[in-house]
């Protein structure tokens, strides 16, 4: 691990030597192709021997969705979980209370959000220091990262989390690069571009597919794609999602401090100790998780609007809607009325493969 470590260094050393120009364009792709495989290394180690990850850490998914505090130590990550869920997490006001994963669960809009608050990420938790690699490993499996940030030092905290969490292939608030990457057997590398590129040319795109020991490819860039996004793509192990940045403690800055500081996207300042602002940050958990709550109507009665079936945004089809209910409900399955957004006349008759819309209301009609 060490001498893993020790490259990782050697390697972001030489890259702060090197200047960015076209002529270190190649080798700076070669370089950031050695320390991606380098860190994957450290993500998933080689030995054997189930050192496991670590006590506390394989916390069991549980409910709809899953969002993770993620946070420097003793900037009231524990504070903000207990007002939340109502889970005991020991708070005290020195570092490093917090030293296995803590699950707690919101019921927010019907739907049931469980809450990891993650052991405080050091700088170079990437590189294994600290718990940094189990820290990581579960935030990987949530839907949503809620970094949490003193209000009094944000920027730079911010900065150096983002750090951490790229280095272990979380992008955070991006989408996927729009670039196609097929291996193939001979022919060599290819490279086509549909727009302007400044970043990537023949050369570079070779070098880092040879450090992949990749000779023949075809590649084709729909925007200006840069090395890192190409790296991302033929690593295939890269984890997109949203993160919220919730400000904490905004009762020790003035006032116009505040309003800079809400200028900046994705943030939403509170004060977990003083409950400020709560209810807008469980707003902003809902828009960034993007849920959709379907209400079922049994035959003859009222919809149940007590207790909706949750689906993702991406997964909201009336197929994706019998198998959250029951594997077994496809097999009876002839048709479904839609009541709601989706619905172009009420109710409307349809197939599995109808797109449901928040809050709608669906009967399933089965096969006789």
């Amino acid at each position: 691990m060490a001498t893993v470590m020790q490259k990782i260094k050697d390697i972001e050393d030489e890259m702060a030597r090197t200047q960015k120009n076209k002529a270190t364009a190649h080798h700076l792709g070669l370089l950031k192709a050695k320390l991606a495989k380098l860190r994957r290394e450290l993500l998933t180690p080689t030995s054997k021997g189930g050192g496991g990850a670590g006590e506390g850490f394989d916390v069991t998914k549980s409910g709809d969705s899953r969002v993770g505090l993620v946070g420097f130590p003793s900037v009231g990550k524990s504070t903000l979980l207990n007002k939340l869920t109502g889970t005991f997490s020991e708070v005290a006001s020195y570092e490093f209370t917090t030293l296995t994963c803590i699950p707690g669960v919101i019921t927010y809009r019907g739907a049931k959000i469980q809450l990891l608050d993650l052991p405080g990420i050091i700088e170079g938790a990437k590189d294994g220091k600290g718990r940094g690699r189990q820290v990581i490993s579960t935030a990987r499996t949530c839907n949503c990262i809620l970094i949490v940030l003193d209000a009094i030092k944000p920027i730079t905290h911010k900065r150096l989390i983002e750090k951490e969490l790229e280095g272990f292939g979380i992008r955070l608030n991006k989408e996927p690069p729009n670039l196609t990457f097929r291996k193939k057997d001979k022919g060599g590398i290819n490279l086509t571009s549909t727009a302007t590129t400044t970043h990537l040319d023949l050369d570079t795109v070779k070098a880092i597919c040879s450090e992949y020991r990749i000779h023949n490819a075809d590649i084709t860039l729909r925007y200006d794609a840069t090395a890192d996004d190409l790296i991302d793509v033929i690593e295939g192990s890269r984890v997109y999602m949203p993160c919220i940045y919730a400000l904490n403690k905004i009762d020790q800055i003035t006032l116009e401090e505040l309003e800079i500081l809400d200028k900046l996207p994705h943030y939403c300042p509170i004060s977990a100790h003083l409950e400020w602002n709560l209810d807008g940050l469980l707003d902003k958990i809902w828009e960034y998780l993007n849920l959709t709550r379907i209400y079922t109507k049994p035959k003859g009665m009222n919809p149940d609007y007590e207790d909706p079936v949750i689906l993702s945004s991406k997964k909201r089809t009336v197929e994706d809607f019998c198998n959250r209910i029951h594997k077994d409900m496809l097999k009876q399955f002839k048709y479904a009325l839609v009541w709601g957004s989706s619905a172009k006349h009420k109710p409307q008759r349809v197939g599995k493969e109808h797109e449901l819309e928040d809050e709608d209301v669906v009967q399933i009609i089965k096969k006789v």
